[in-house]
């Protein structure tokens, strides 16, 4: 069936699933399959959930008139997608990089729900399967639609751009993320990059943190730039005050408190700031937008239990977000402070060399009450007074006996060390 024919019956349809534990009635089910999984084998369950339509790519499972037999699911569900968006026809706005993708696609979508309908990316789905879910769930009523793309390889930022044709595009840094699947930081640069090719080559607009001298020479020779930063000659001016521990930032002379922490969320902000002003979004709305703004999902979080302040960073790790929580902990006033950190995932072969860096980073810094988690960082060569511990199961018998009265604590780690768990022993 043509692209057209299923998009008739889309338009039909309450919403997409790709999971019949969370199908409601008219919904179009598309059979999706993984590694461990085949989702042609549980059209019956989505058709007795109440499944409108179901997209397979198996004979087999064609149980009734409303199953649409295709030759891929998921090509299918990237093709609609890219057809929804051409028939929509909103304006995109699309963000790649390292770190901090997330927290500024929720402040884009704060500064510009001020003035604006709009929506953006739920949570984290970024990757082939998540840009498009993300693109149907765009309605033609809205003004923008923000798009996150994430990427652990070469060439997967130009696929998204591909379906996502986005109009404006931003790179919030480019770090030591996903090395072994990039190639090296060299690679990293090359494959979130793609996004400005892409825009490029479209004679779409960027826009592009001036202080950051990795993505003006990535953008060299291109005219249609909106910049930021902190010195006059930027489209957007926002100057940087303080961070101790939440980011405060000065824009058209106002002064903005925000409630993220750390230096390193500045650009985040600024950004935000940027686009809201190209968008004739007022001052006091910007204002309001970003002092409102409050992080969650284990993103950034101060948690404050009794004399004790936590700073809750456990969603991902690498070791640039690694090294800007470890600074921006430095420079914090407190009477003690815990760090507890855990291993950082997809290094590859820079895997024992990161983990070293951070170690010995982390014993230059701070004098004690050091805790590294995970098998990278037991291997790690360390002073005595640095504790390790190959898994979070051999961490928890000591949490429960830990004096963390006025101190500051920073838990970081990657997704897959589920650091936050340490909450609960505290």
């Amino acid at each position: 069936m043509e692209i057209a024919s299923i998009y008739k019956k889309f338009e039909a349809s309450a919403s997409i699933s790709t999971d019949t534990r969370k199908i409601s009635k008219g919904d179009m089910y598309f059979a999706l399959k993984g590694d461990n999984f085949d989702g042609n084998k549980f059209v019956k369950q989505a058709f007795e959930s109440g499944a409108k339509h179901c997209i397979v790519d198996d004979k087999n499972a064609v149980i009734n008139d409303n199953c649409i037999l295709v030759d891929d699911v998921l090509t299918t569900l990237q093709n609609l997608a890219n057809y929804h968006r051409k028939t929509i026809n909103i304006p995109i706005i699309s963000l790649t990089g390292s770190n901090g993708k997330t927290t500024t696609k929720e402040l884009i979508k704060a500064v510009l729900s001020t003035s604006y309908k709009v929506d953006a990316t739920k949570g984290n789905l970024n990757n082939h399967i998540g840009v498009p879910l993300t693109l149907l769930s765009f309605t033609k009523d809205l003004d923008f639609g923000i798009v996150e793309m994430g990427a652990n390889h070469q060439k997967e930022i130009e696929f998204l751009c591909g379906i996502a044709e986005p109009n404006f595009g931003l790179i919030t840094n480019f770090g030591k993320a996903h090395l072994e699947g990039f190639g090296g930081e060299e690679g990293v640069i090359k494959g979130k990059s793609e996004l400005y090719d892409y825009l490029k080559a479209n004679e779409k607009t960027v826009f592009i943190n001036s202080d950051d001298p990795k993505q003006l020479k990535q953008i060299n020779s291109y005219h249609n730039i909106k910049t930021f930063g902190k010195t006059k000659e930027n489209d957007c001016i926002v100057e940087f005050k303080s961070a101790n521990p939440y980011v405060n930032l000065s824009y058209n002379n106002i002064d903005i408190h925000s409630q993220l922490i750390g230096d390193y969320n500045y650009g985040n902000i600024a950004v935000a700031v940027a686009i809201g002003q190209y968008f004739e979004v007022k001052t006091e709305n910007i204002k309001k937008a970003i002092e409102s703004y409050q992080p969650n999902n284990n993103r950034s979080e101060i948690i404050n239990r009794h004399t004790t302040k936590i700073i809750l960073d456990a969603y991902n790790a690498n070791p640039t977000s690694m090294l800007a929580a470890l600074k921006n902990l430095k420079q914090l006033n407190a009477d003690r402070k815990y760090l507890f950190l855990g291993d950082m995932f997809e290094l590859g072969k820079e895997a024992e060399k990161e983990h070293q860096t951070i170690a010995n980073f982390t014993e230059d810094n701070f004098d004690e009450n050091i805790f590294l988690v995970g098998e990278n960082f037991y291997k790690t060569t360390t002073k005595s007074t640095t504790k390790k511990f190959k898994s979070f199961e051999d961490l928890k018998p000591l949490l429960k006996n830990l004096d963390l009265k006025n101190s500051t604590v920073l838990i970081k780690g990657s997704r897959g060390m589920a650091l936050e768990r340490i909450l609960e022993l505290l």
